[in-house]
Formats: structure tokens, C-alpha cells, sequence
């Protein structure tokens, strides 16, 4: 079985690696861990990049039978995380993406050999987890109990020509639409209700960066011993 840790940034992401992308991986040949972003005994909360590249390095260090992917979004990353200014100023998405992640694996280079960086896959999400929520908007009505609400949240992903797009203003970030119609909306619970609604293949069919991600998590070579 391929190893592979996929560092999170919080609950929410680690909930969705753990309950349903591991079962997907594992038809694969591929055993995901998942540890989620903390030093010092604490967990999730923003994503510096002293906090990522620690935990990356370590899961790339401590077990050299094993690859390393993160699942971060690109509205958490800090100001000032490697490439986000310069990716900012792309107009388009995968390029925005390509932008940081590369930026990311060269600082990280910066202080691990080529072996463990061979087995790094960089990945982050534009632009936050509940943008993929959008792939099929009335599943998320469904999931969140309030399918009065369907034909908002199919206002909302259609202003945007894939859920990916869903922008990362701290007013209009996905997870803020949705507060803004259910204040009482629950990231952790609701939002795994909502992947198990919807289905990982319709989030692939809707959002192509996270497919991309995934194929190549599928795809992973088996590593000499």
C-alpha cells in the first residue's frame, strides 16, 4: 500500500480527507494520513508558513516511504506565504494556483535534499473549502436542511464559471455566502453532509483543480523500499 500524508489546514478539510477521500484513495492502493496543521499542541487555526513547512518537512523526514500532499486554501494562507501576492496578480485561476504552490515547493527546497522533495505534491485550494459545496448546489440545499434556499445558492454559483472561482473576499468567501443565508451553518458537519450529498464525482466534474489534485493523488507510483 502507497503511503501518503495529506497535511490539512483545519477540521473541516481533515473531516473530508479522513471520512471520505481516504476510502476513495484506498481503492487506489493508496492509504492517506491525515494530519492537520499545529505545533505545540495546537491545531488548525491560520496557515503560516512556518506552520505548514514544519509539518511537511516532518511527514516528509519521518517516514521516507511516504508521500506528502497538503490540502490549504488559498483564502486562509497568510499575506505574505510564498507566491500569494505574485499569484494575486493572475487572472487566471490555474495560473493563480500554479503561482503559489510553485513558490511554496521552492521555499521548501530551500531546506530539504531531492529525495523528500520528490515525494512533496503541493496543493492548494482556490479559493476555500466551500467553494466545492457549490459543484451541485441543490444536494447543498438538501444537506443543509433548507431547500427553500436552493435557487440562492444557484444564484451564487452562477455568477462564477466554475465553483473554483468563488471568491475569497472576507465578506463574499464561499463560506460567508453561506453563513449569510444559515447564520447557523456548522463547516465540520454540514459540510461533510454536504460532500456525501453531492459525491466526489460531482465536485470532480464541477471543479477541475481539485480533480487534477486528485488524479495525481490516484496515480501515485509505489516507492522502493
Amino acid at each position: 500500500m502507497i503511503r501518503l500524508n495529506i497535511v490539512c489546514e483545519g477540521p473541516t478539510e481533515s473531516t473530508i480527507v479522513r471520512n471520505i477521500m481516504s476510502h476513495h484513495l484506498v481503492t487506489f492502493n493508496v492509504a492517506a494520513r491525515v494530519p492537520m496543521i499545529g505545533t505545540s499542541g495546537k491545531k488548525g487555526g491560520s496557515v503560516t508558513l512556518k506552520r505548514i513547512r514544519d509539518n511537511v518537512r516532518d511527514c516528509l523526514l519521518q517516514d521516507r516511504n511516504s508521500y506528502c500532499t497538503t490540502f490549504v486554501d488559498f483564502y486562509g494562507i497568510d499575506p505574505d506565504f510564498p507566491g500569494k501576492k505574485e499569484a494575486t496578480s493572475k487572472s487566471i485561476l490555474s495560473d493563480m494556483q500554479r503561482v503559489v504552490c510553485d513558490a511554496f515547493a521552492d521555499t521548501l527546497a530551500q531546506s530539504l535534499d531531492e529525495g523528500p522533495m520528490r515525494r512533496f505534491i503541493p496543493y492548494v485550494q482556490m479559493h476555500e473549502f466551500e467553494g466545492l459545496l457549490f459543484s451541485d448546489p441543490g444536494k447543498l440545499a438538501i444537506a443543509l436542511r433548507r431547500q427553500d434556499l436552493t435557487q440562492k445558492l444557484w444564484a451564487i454559483r452562477h455568477e462564477f464559471p466554475t465553483p473554483e472561482h468563488i471568491n475569497d473576499s472576507s465578506v463574499t468567501a464561499p463560506s460567508k455566502r453561506i453563513q449569510s443565508l444559515i447564520p447557523r451553518y456548522r463547516k465540520v458537519q454540514e459540510g461533510e453532509r454536504a460532500v456525501r450529498a453531492m459525491t466526489l464525482d460531482t465536485i470532480r466534474q464541477e471543479c477541475p483543480l481539485f480533480d487534477a489534485w486528485l488524479a495525481t493523488l490516484e496515480n501515485l507510483l509505489p516507492l522502493a523500499a
